[in-house]
């Protein structure tokens, strides 16, 4: 059967009775979208404030390749086996993306018998999440044009406004267009664009904020450009615009609760990218996740390059998050696409390629290890075309490592199929205190941080930018200067180049441009060609989804 068969065949519970039985939360305190998803009040949160915390756990990958890895059905599934150990257990995803899942990827609840659920509805608007945030960006770009409109007191350049619109939806049309066309009546002609929602700073906002308050706060610090004198910051509270957008967004701040195949709870909430922005789900999620539950099984986006080191300089570091252990998902096919295997060759037996594509997988251990300074237990995700050869190999060379290396299949058979990477990651986390290490001190300069990743992180022998570049940085070192960096650049490989494939080393890391994202509390370097408004493929995944007369939906993943 395919994912979304499995998802609708599960035998879901009612979400409020289901809170309450596992977690004892009352109805009172869960605002019910239906019977299957709800979401949980702030008020109740903050009831949980002297509560312990329990033990949180990361799942990261290699790099990820066009076969897929399955993280999040790994995560899933290790959430899943956890509970069947009797070890209460929240798992904490990021929400998916509309664009994406019309586009290449598909939907994104895990797969075969480790899901979320009720899986249709997570992949289309869910709780109306992506939506607020979108109306609540957007309602800023209004502004802004509004003001330039109606006089500009605030004397906004309006050839240096840096704030665009959002949707979200894969259309690469939008990314560069003119708006004000058709006289005055139709407000100022200009250049403007369009980002996908997850792209979008209010997103980045509401993932990181801790309270209502300091969600406010954050929006009114976002820069939407600067004045004609090109250096005086304009900024969103300038317009007025926090109060407002904040209200847009009173129930997307609520964490969403909802079900695995297993009926486990699972708290769904937020999803930034984790190439252009963070990579994470929000901190209210994970900290009331880790107040209600003994175990946390959370992800982070794509590689452990990206999503792992952005959840741990950037995530942890704002909220005070401590990890107690890391899962790195791999594949036999993604080590030999890394082995320079083409994706239609990838079910074949290959074991030099495996041999090859093994550097992947230990510069990821590498990093986790001695960068983060965190305890790692390499998950091979089982496909059902792996051979025994190869999965042998992998082991060996895991072994040769020192890495605990553990064969998962819970994709074919659930929470079962994944009981002994569970009782792996139980034996660590339960026999040492949560703790990690940043990649860099938050007071070097904002420019020996890009270089610290780079060279670390990713292998390259050194960094560059043009002058324009290297001039924000010094200058926002001023004011800026213990920001985090988040790095834009392809989730494909450690390298700037998505065809560069297993562990490049010696390149340099280019710097094309930098952007001060005010709200969110860091600076975005962007390496390579990045693009904030992803276009949809010669075959999009939307040609396949279809829904019948009885509202059966097909195709979705």
């Amino acid at each position: 059967m395919s994912d979304i068969e499995i998802a609708q065949q599960a035998k879901m519970q009612p979400i409020i009775g289901l809170a309450k039985e596992q977690y004892g939360i009352d109805a009172e305190h869960l605002d019910p979208f239906g019977h299957y998803k709800a979401k949980i009040s702030l008020e109740y949160i903050n009831s949980l404030t002297d509560k312990k915390d329990g033990k949180l756990i990361l799942v990261t990958a290699i790099s990820p390749t066009p076969a897929g890895e399955g993280k999040t059905t790994t995560t899933v599934g290790l959430g899943d086996a956890m509970n069947r150990l009797d070890k209460k257990t929240i798992i904490c995803l990021r929400e998916p993306s509309l664009g994406p899942c019309f586009g290449v990827k598909g939907g994104a609840a895990g797969g075969g018998y480790s899901q979320v659920v009720p899986m249709e509805d997570i992949n289309l608007h869910f709780t109306g999440d992506f939506h607020a945030i979108g109306v609540a960006h957007n309602l800023l770009s209004a502004l802004i044009d509004n003001h330039i409109n109606h006089g500009n007191v605030l004397d906004i350049d309006p050839r240096r406004i840096q704030w665009k619109r959002v949707v979200d939806m894969n259309d690469r049309a939008l990314r560069h267009i003119v708006i004000g066309m058709g006289g005055p009546a139709n407000g100022y002609l200009r250049e403007d664009g369009y980002d996908i929602v997850v792209a979008s700073e209010v997103m980045a906002i509401l993932c990181l904020a801790t309270d209502r308050a300091d969600l406010k706060e954050r929006l009114g610090r976002i820069v939407i450009g600067y004045k004609s004198d090109r250096v005086t910051p304009v900024y969103a509270r300038d317009l007025n615009a926090q109060g407002a957008m904040a209200a847009l967004l009173k129930d997307a701040i609520k964490p969403n609760l909802v079900q695995t195949l297993e009926n486990n709870i699972a708290i769904i909430h937020g999803g930034p990218f984790a190439n252009i922005a963070h990579g994470c789900n929000t901190v209210t999620a994970t900290k009331t996740a880790l107040k209600l539950a003994d175990y946390v099984v959370t992800e982070a986006g794509f590689g452990a390059d990206l999503g792992a080191e952005k959840f741990i300089d950037i995530k942890c570091r704002m909220s005070g998050l401590k990890p107690s252990a890391v899962v790195l998902v791999a594949t036999i096919r993604a080590l030999k696409f890394h082995g320079n295997v083409a994706k239609e060759d990838l079910n074949t037996e290959n074991l030099a390629a495996i041999e090859q594509g093994f550097v992947n997988l230990e510069r990821h251990y590498h990093n986790i290890t001695q960068h983060y300074g965190l305890p790692c237990v390499v998950c091979i995700n089982h496909f059902t075309f792996d051979t025994d050869a190869e999965i042998a190999l992998l082991q060996q060379k895991c072994a040769d490592l020192g890495a605990t290396c553990i064969v998962s299949k819970h994709w074919a058979t659930g929470s079962a199929g994944a009981e002994t990477l569970a009782q792996a990651v139980i034996d660590i986390v339960d026999n040492r205190e949560p703790g990690f290490t940043y990649v860099y001190d938050e007071n070097i300069s904002l420019w020996e941080k890009i270089e610290t990743i780079a060279t670390k992180l990713y292998g390259a022998s050194k960094v560059t930018a043009n002058a324009k570049v290297k001039a924000h940085l010094a200058e926002w070192n001023a004011d800026y200067g213990k920001f985090p960096i988040c790095m834009a650049k392809t989730q494909m490989s450690f390298s700037t180049n998505p065809n560069d494939k297993g562990a490049p080393t010696g390149h340099t890391v280019e710097i094309r441009e930098v952007k001060l994202a005010n709200g969110a509390g860091f600076i975005v370097a962007i390496a390579g060609d990045i693009m904030t408004m992803p276009g949809l493929p010669k075959v999009p995944a939307a040609e396949r989804i279809d829904i019948d007369d009885d509202g059966r939906i097909t195709g979705l993943f």
